[in-house]
């Protein structure tokens, strides 16, 4: 459980901080591949299958917007809009699918 806590860290962290401007054509295509919000958004919720709980991903997206470490990550340009897309995604509720 202790990897799916970090995994979700890291993948918070890979999605706030974004592509660099000088990364390679390989990174690029990485990235739009693997980098979307779709993708970051499934891999947490594997996290959370997995033993992360809910108010762990809550608290990485506090810690993130408050925590020292990372004031580096938030002054990034667009970082605090991906953090913000991520977060809304975890923070509604879910629609539920009807039962026809």
């Amino acid at each position: 459980m202790e990897w799916h806590v970090e995994h979700m860290e890291k993948t918070i962290v890979k999605y706030v901080t974004g592509l660099s401007p000088n990364a390679s054509g390989w990174e690029r295509r990485n990235h739009k591949k693997y980098g979307r919000l779709t993708n970051i958004c499934r891999q947490i919720e594997y996290d959370i299958r997995h033993g992360v709980t809910h108010e762990q991903v809550m608290a990485m997206f506090q810690k993130v917007r408050n925590d020292s470490s990372f004031s580096s990550l938030r002054k990034g340009n667009g970082s605090m809009e991906r953090l913000g897309e991520v977060e809304e995604h975890f923070t509604k509720p879910k629609m539920s699918m009807l039962n026809w």
